[in-house]
């Protein structure tokens, strides 16, 4: 299925449930030609076929663990073979396992790293010799303010999300004069299941949508490029006193 329409082309990440999910609803909205991507197969079909209401045959998707290379680059021949290009990638895909580090089993930890921080280079490293072919494209890693801000608990979380800020720093500066631009948005509490959390809990209305984090996104890509806004901290307006 390749785009007939010279779209742009998106892939997120993480796609089937919240930030992701809203994400790829926004791009197809814009017109993109968009691919998801989740684990879990039965999750990933339920998002595309409620997707497809939106973006008809825009929508596309493969199931994908993003710790393991061989399947990131099967994700990408995907794109690849669907709509032929790739203009921006959404890096979403994101695990939170709280415990002690005392506590914190070897599998919980390279849980968390091998989601949020390996599968930022593996994604990347496929994606920038696409968007060179196309004069430029977006890169936008998905962290968090817990990025900035450690906790107790969150050790391996926060050596993820600290690490995304590096990397996207780096990264930003080796691919900026190849018209890619990188940009890496950390939002604070939002309401989805993260971590366990339940997002129809009426107690979490103070916290962010989904869609204030994918709408950053969108706003990014309308933004002049003559700048760059390389870092986008978001966070509840009104937080619980």
């Amino acid at each position: 299925m390749q785009s007939s329409d010279n779209a742009k082309v998106a892939l997120v990440t993480g796609a089937s449930l919240g930030i992701g999910y809203a994400t790829a609803q926004m791009l197809l909205k814009e017109g993109f030609n968009v691919v998801i991507c989740s684990r879990r197969k039965s999750e990933l079909d339920r998002a595309i076929n409620e997707l497809r209401e939106i973006g008809g045959d825009r929508i596309a998707g493969q199931t994908c663990d993003v710790r393991k290379y061989e399947e990131v680059a099967s994700l990408f021949q995907f794109v690849d073979k669907t709509f032929g290009a790739l203009d921006v990638l959404v890096n979403n895909a994101g695990v939170g396992l709280l415990a002690s580090v005392e506590k914190m089993t070897v599998e919980e930890w390279h849980t968390v790293i091998e989601t949020n921080l390996n599968s930022l280079f593996y994604c990347s490293h496929e994606a920038i010799p696409r968007m060179r072919k196309r004069s430029g494209g977006y890169i936008f890693n998905i962290g968090s303010l817990a990025g900035k801000n450690p906790h107790p608990n969150a050790s391996a979380y926060n050596a993820s999300k600290f690490g995304l800020i590096g990397f996207s720093e780096a990264m930003m500066q080796e691919v900026r004069h190849d018209n890619i631009r990188v940009s890496y948005i950390l939002p604070g509490s939002v309401r989805t299941s993260f971590k366990g959390s339940d997002p129809n809990d009426p107690m979490a209305d103070w916290k962010l949508a989904p869609e204030d984090v994918a709408q950053v996104v969108i706003d990014l890509l309308h933004h002049n490029p003559r700048s760059l806004p390389s870092a986008v901290d978001i966070r509840p307006s009104k937080p619980k006193k």
